[in-house]
């Protein structure tokens, strides 16, 4: 009996040191927590005030974020309608095909990684087919212009800091806005401001110098040798006479304007042995892969010309 009543006595001692354990436990994790909600170490406070300075930023950079892009867009539609008003065509997009990969990409996240590595493997094998052809292709220019029987060097741009936005139709036929129907067009349309300077593109020497009211205007034509000729017309003024050499980059006269012409802009012909030649081809030593690649489209996709 007297063993029983000591090990009842034992498990009340036991028990109430449990219970005092757990009590003291949880005080001391409410004070803990208590604390932490009303006092701040130096830390906390340093981290809390960046916070707050930062989601100010955030709110100011969104704003103005918000500002730009409603002044772009609002750009962008003015030049569009500029565009539309020169050529009465919708502008190109610039990254067509660009954007049709992004977005099968973006609306197929789920795929799996084999079809990612098959799409790089045949996009690599396809780039380095057109690298190959690429590299033929500068092999046979060299080669020509070490032959130097038929071959005019890269030309030059006939305008200063040319941009692929001044681009306008090239050679092939193209919306006339003088007869408002299919037409040839024998070059290619440089917009630009009247009295812009236009220089050589190439050496040579005036085979030819036209002052007209008529048509395409006031026209300078160079030989270059080797049957190859550019025209410059709708000119302004003439610095040049018949029969003058004339060195790469030197002034030939300025951009002018006609009454049968839609707005300011060179027209820039090359021609090889009298036949007419597209001359974005020869623009390729002075420019960047992009900027090349960029007027290139935008000559191919201006379906209306200037003159």
């Amino acid at each position: 009996m007297a063993a029983k009543k000591k090990d009842s006595k034992a498990k009340q001692i036991l028990m109430s040191v449990l219970r005092y354990l757990v009590a003291s436990i949880s005080a001391a994790i409410a004070f803990y927590v208590l604390f932490a909600l009303i006092f701040s170490t130096e830390e906390e406070k340093r981290l809390q005030k960046e916070n707050r300075l930062y989601n100010n930023l955030f709110d100011g950079m969104k704003a103005k974020e918000e500002l730009i892009g409603d002044v772009v867009e609002g750009l962008l539609e003015k030049d569009d309608a500029i565009y539309e008003e020169l050529f009465s065509t919708a502008p190109p997009s610039m990254d067509e095909l660009g954007t049709h990969r992004a977005a099968a990409i973006t609306d197929n996240v789920s795929l799996p990684e084999k079809y990612y590595v098959r799409s790089a493997s045949a996009q690599s094998d396809s780039l380095m087919r057109i690298a190959s052809s690429v590299d033929a292709n500068f092999s046979e220019i060299f080669r020509l212009l070490q032959d130097k029987a038929d071959s005019i060097p890269p030309l030059s741009l006939p305008l200063k800091n040319m941009s692929y936005v001044q681009i306008g139709a090239s050679v092939g036929m193209k919306q006339s806005p003088m007869y408002d129907l299919q037409v040839h067009h024998d070059g290619l349309d440089i917009i630009a401001p009247q009295g812009t300077k236009v220089y050589a593109a190439a050496p040579g020497r005036v085979s030819r110098v036209v002052r007209s009211r008529m048509g395409l205007g006031n026209e300078v034509e160079i030989d270059h040798g080797n049957g190859y000729v550019t025209r410059y017309t709708l000119l302004g003024d003439i610095f040049v006479t018949q029969g003058r050499s004339i060195k790469v980059g030197q002034e030939l006269g300025t951009v002018g304007i006609s009454t049968l012409v839609s707005a300011p802009h060179l027209h820039f012909e090359v021609r090889y042995k009298g036949e007419l030649r597209d001359p974005i081809d020869y623009f390729f030593a002075s420019l960047s892969p992009e900027e090349y690649y960029r007027m290139r489209f935008m000559a191919a996709k201006t379906l209306q010309s200037m003159d």
